[in-house]
């Protein structure tokens, strides 16, 4: 999206703010971003690989962390982005300027975690993975992907919620499990039926979209392996389909916007 200096600035500030009021009175502010997946990636290792033995994975930690920075990308994002119209109800009743800046700058607040995490996992792969290192000359391409999966997603659920407000709520309550179905904790592989039937291991990467865009990653962070072209079939029609979808609907909608706040 090409923005005129004065969009350009608006977006600026409306990125500027969310950082800083999601930190506001933080003595170790941004580090918050570091600290709770550690945290979170600590206990799940302690539970799953400790304390039950549930999941014989080398490196289980790097493992956690690659699925970690893609979900708190993307919980985050379509979290923040819903309530991003309502949340700025004043300024988008009483300015001209183009609304879709607004979800897709609450999703932008969100890529400082996922950032960060990336920094270290890239020379955590290169130091550690024991495949091959040249499947990293993908990840641009992967992230890439992902950042317009979730984009469309930012702006159609932004929209959608001035309609019909359910569907913040609805999401708060998805996301908990939507989690522990994504192959984030655990892998594919490690499944009863991978051997006998893996068929429905193929139906059960699929039908949860986000799946695709995890097992990318992890190919290339974690396993050192090329993505299947079957991965990278969906991750790139999905990804972008739904920012073309989301596009649309935002314009579709957008007209009455202020009238509905």
């Amino acid at each position: 999206m090409l923005m005129a200096p004065h969009t350009r600035e608006l977006f600026a500030n409306l990125l500027r703010r969310e950082v800083r009021g999601r930190y506001k009175g933080s003595w170790l502010g941004v580090v918050w971003t570091l600290i709770n997946p550690l945290v979170a990636m600590l206990a799940y290792t302690l539970v799953f690989t400790v304390l039950f033995a549930a999941v014989p994975m080398p490196r289980y930690p790097q493992f956690l962390l690659v699925g970690q920075a893609f979900w708190l990308f993307f919980s985050g994002a379509i979290i923040v982005a819903s309530s991003s119209l309502i949340g700025n109800a004043d300024l988008v009743k009483k300015v001209r300027f183009p609304r879709q800046i607004v979800p897709i700058a609450s999703m932008a607040s969100q890529a400082l975690p996922a950032g960060i995490m990336m920094a270290l996992l890239i020379p955590a792969a290169l130091i550690w993975n024991d495949g091959d290192r040249l499947t990293l000359l993908l990840l641009p391409f992967v992230l890439v992907c992902g950042i317009a999966l979730v984009t469309g997603l930012a702006l159609a659920l932004s929209v959608l919620n001035v309609y019909f407000r359910d569907i913040e709520h609805i999401l708060n309550a998805l996301i908990l499990p939507w989690f522990f179905v994504t192959p984030i904790l655990y892998t594919f592989k490690t499944f009863p039926l991978a051997t006998s039937k893996p068929w429905l291991v193929d139906v059960l990467k699929f039908v949860n979209f986000p799946t695709p865009f995890v097992l990318a990653l992890q190919d290339c962070l974690y396993w050192g392996a090329w993505p299947s072209w079957k991965i990278l079939a969906y991750i790139t029609v999905v990804g972008f389909g739904s920012l073309a979808l989301g596009w649309w609907t935002f314009r579709r909608l957008e007209r009455d916007i202020a009238v509905e706040l």
